[in-house]
């Protein structure tokens, strides 16, 4: 695999080329600790800007660029504020359009006060918030959708800088984790509202999230939700404990230069309509696929194989917002940055979660650091079964499966069986990185 994920330290991202300038400029006022954190947060902001437009997956389905979540995880005091700052820089369009949308309520509400009882009320005008308050109920939720898709079908951004804000919009802990999967997968919201016009209300929910937590509360919200589907849609950006240098980090400042080179990309956001399909973005996905089921199959790790899964859904939403970003052309760098997001996602889950997704999710200790473990890489050159059977009981695996495993390791080309020594040997391939599904640098 190009990176080794099992590590502590965090995959390193590649070098920033064209393509990515985007990517450079928004991370040109942040902190130099902060640059590979913030990378995957800023996606789902800048998806929340294109409306009207669907992308090919390759699996021939069509997906807008809604329902794209992150959560950024670092330790209280780790310069997780500064997303608030690069956040609201982005969204300073959004501002301005829900500055006028408010003006319109405040207008219809008194209109309504200037009215008798007797007299007909006025019809609460169509609204559609784009960047509604992080403390925004469940109720305001709905209607603010309900706004969305009537006046455009526009997707609503919230930013929520504690992750229990989560509970007030979904209507409360128990509804989370049904409101992010209707979220991630555009569904409707699932539920009617009764109004004084009716019932009403379940709209179809075009939202992109980003939440900031410590380890710990993430680790509180998410317990219930590892095995349904709701931790695997999320994006996890985790950044480690730092040592204590006694440096206080500088940031920038966001000027008019700054503002103005944004706001042409935001520009091209806006007027992106239509269908399209990116040929060597999902050329790469494919590739990131396989690449996917050969860590799983040399970790022995269905868990790490069904995470993956979103991980590169969600990558690969980032890579078309790059391919609209650049005019609608694609670079080598694009596709490293896209690689990497998958890797640093799954790292970041394996460094947060992973002894919960062992079943030890009532240990509310800090979390196991420890990533997908290659297991070929921990026996030696030839080996025989029981070698393996030794590991896989060790690191407490089932014997049962030893036989499968090695089946899988050679029809991957991973190892070869002699006969003649009843001993499997690792392939030229493989220690070199060049087996087909396996990267060949690790990082």
């Amino acid at each position: 695999m190009k990176y080794n994920i099992s590590k502590n330290t965090a995959p390193t991202m590649p070098k920033l080329g064209k393509g990515t300038e985007i990517v450079a400029l928004l991370l040109s006022q942040v902190s130099k600790d902060m640059h590979e954190p913030l990378v995957p947060m800023i996606f789902p902001v800048l998806g929340a800007h294109v409306s009207g437009a669907e992308f090919m997956y390759p699996d021939l389905s069509w997906k807008e660029l809604c329902g794209m979540m992150a959560n950024l995880v670092a330790d209280s005091g780790c310069n997780k504020g500064q997303f608030t700052n690069i956040s609201e820089a982005m969204c300073r369009d959004f501002r301005s359009h829900d500055e006028d949308e408010l003006a319109k309520l405040v207008e219809w509400q008194k209109l309504i006060k200037s009215k008798s009882a007797n007299k007909e009320k006025p019809v609460r005008p169509d609204v559609a918030f784009w960047f509604p308050p992080a403390d925004v109920t469940n109720a305001a939720f709905i209607q603010n959708a309900m706004g969305c898709e009537v006046l455009g079908k526009r997707t609503q951004y919230l930013n929520m800088p504690e992750v229990e804000m989560a509970d007030k919009m979904c209507g409360g802990h128990k509804q989370v984790s049904q409101m992010l999967r209707n979220i991630y997968d555009k569904a409707r919201a699932g539920a009617l509202r009764a109004t004084a016009e009716g019932v009403t209300g379940n709209p179809v929910l075009r939202t992109n999230i980003t939440i900031s937590s410590t380890p710990f509360a993430a680790r509180k919200f998410y317990k219930n939700d590892l095995f349904n589907g709701t931790f695997g849609r999320m994006v996890f950006s985790y950044k480690a404990r730092t040592n204590r240098d006694g440096r206080i980090p500088r940031q920038g400042k966001y000027d008019e230069t700054f503002y103005h080179k944004l706001d042409e990309y935001i520009a091209r956001l806006g007027i992106c309509k239509g269908r399209f399909v990116i040929k060597p973005l999902n050329k790469l996905v494919d590739q990131l696929a396989q690449d996917m089921a050969s860590l799983a199959d040399l970790a022995d790790d269905d868990m790490l194989w069904d995470i993956s899964k979103r991980a590169i859904v969600s990558a690969w939403k980032a890579g078309c917002l790059l391919w609209v970003l650049n005019g609608m052309a694609w670079s080598k760098s694009m596709g490293e940055l896209v690689e990497w997001l998958v890797y640093h996602d799954i790292w970041s889950k394996m460094q947060i979660f992973a002894d919960m997704l062992g079943q030890e999710a009532d240990n509310m200790n800090v979390a196991g650091r420890r990533g997908p473990k290659n297991l070929l890489d921990d026996l030696p050159e030839s080996f025989n079964e029981a070698q393996l059977e030794a590991l896989r009981l060790s690191l407490g695996k089932d014997k049962d499966g030893t036989k499968n495993q090695l089946y899988k390791w050679t029809h991957r080309k991973f190892i070869t069986y002699s006969a003649q020594t009843g001993l499997y040997s690792k392939t030229q391939e493989y220690l070199t990185g060049n087996v087909a599904g396996r990267g060949t640098k690790r990082r």
